[in-house]
């Protein structure tokens, strides 16, 4: 079944790191941009079978509950939602009670806090304007209005940050009691606020952003979070049912400036523009989508890998004799397992996926 992406482009201030397509509006502007996703969505040509939606951003939860709850509504009177897992991204500076109330008598039964940090230091030079209490009091809310499927985003090489400030924020996430874990290493953007102060803020050198990447990998093991993915940890059960339509290069649907889509074997985009959503939303063909190389970069971000079966199910074909050589020449070096059934990432190997993937799918016939 397919996934429905919803972007929700609108925030109180930017980030210092963000470069996604965001920016700060007036509620005119954010009701005019409801009723255009409302329309688009009203408008997409099938009927579909669908088991998530996610709302992204931006900051979701800043447009309240009554717009999403609007937004759901013409998702379900276009499409066929079946058992769907739809998750809301929130701040804390942006989220109450009665939005939580809102959004569960919606359908929505996941939340996923953009929390980045528990350091109050780490916290301020983020651009995080809640504290540590908000965190707490806006997870327990969320649970007591109904919503007990709960993902904190944490974010690796951060200012100031060091292996005992990221414990700081693991135990902290601990005590909150949630089901998922998305921990994301800092990506200096051109453009952003970061990439004009690089060597003027205090970032973790790259060994030591890696020291805590390995260390957070082992805690959260120990702690009974499974890591299903280069940067997720999950619960058993509860792994992002929508992040995983895009790792494993299933089919998605997207609506809103700058998203993307995969549909029917076709990649599309709307532009970066949220005057011409607003007046005519217009799609952009990206070209062809799933091919040999996709797949295989996509499917090695997994933990599980990439699964001989699966490969040869989908292209009629096995990965070839090039391709294994490769990937028990890597495995000498420590960053890939070559199995009976699937070829998997290491920990050390996740750490430098581009390089490793990219020798991979040069070995592809």
């Amino acid at each position: 079944m397919l996934g429905i992406y919803i972007h929700i482009p609108f925030c109180r201030s930017k980030c210092p790191y963000c470069d996604f397509y965001s920016m700060r509006s007036d509620e005119e502007t954010i009701d005019n941009y409801v009723s255009a996703l409302v329309r688009e969505i009203s408008a997409f040509p099938n009927r579909e079978k669908v088991d998530s939606v996610y709302f992204g951003g931006g900051t979701p939860s800043l447009i309240g509950g009554r717009r999403i709850a609007e937004i759901l509504a013409a998702v379900r009177e276009k499409f066929e939602l079946v058992d769907p897992e739809i998750t809301v991204e929130c701040n804390p500076s942006s989220s109450d009670s009665v939005l939580f109330e809102t959004l569960f008598a919606a359908g929505v039964n996941r939340i996923s806090f953009g929390m980045q940090s528990a350091v109050d230091r780490e916290r301020s030079i983020l651009g995080r304007v809640s504290d540590r209490s908000d965190i707490r009091h806006c997870v327990d809310e969320a649970k007591k209005a109904g919503i007990k499927n709960i993902s904190v985003d944490l974010m690796l090489g951060v200012p100031f940050q060091d292996k005992e400030s990221l414990l700081a924020s693991i135990m902290f996430i601990m005590q909150l009691d949630v089901k998922h874990i998305s921990a994301y290493m800092l990506k200096i953007e051109e453009g952003t606020f970061f990439s004009k102060m690089r060597g003027k803020l205090p970032f973790p050198d790259e060994d030591e952003v890696c020291d805590m990447y390995l260390f957070l990998c082992d805690y959260m093991e120990k702690l009974g979070f499974r890591q299903y993915e280069i940067s997720n940890f999950a619960k058993p059960g509860y792994s992002s049912r929508h992040n995983l339509k895009y790792w494993r290069d299933e089919e998605y649907i997207s609506f809103g400036p700058a998203a993307h889509s995969f549909y029917r074997g076709e990649r599309y985009h709307y532009e970066r523009d949220l005057q011409k959503y607003i007046a005519a939303p217009e799609k952009i063909s990206d070209g062809r989508g799933g091919d040999e190389e996709e797949y295989v970069m996509l499917a090695l971000r997994l933990c599980e890998g990439l699964k001989y079966d699966s490969f040869s199910e989908r292209f009629s074909h096995p990965v070839g004799r090039k391709f294994i050589e490769t990937a028990k020449q890597l495995e000498k070096y420590g960053f890939v397992k070559v199995g009976e059934k699937r070829i998997c990432l290491t920990k050390e190997g996740f750490l430098i996926s581009n390089t490793v993937i990219g020798e991979l799918t040069e070995a592809l016939e």
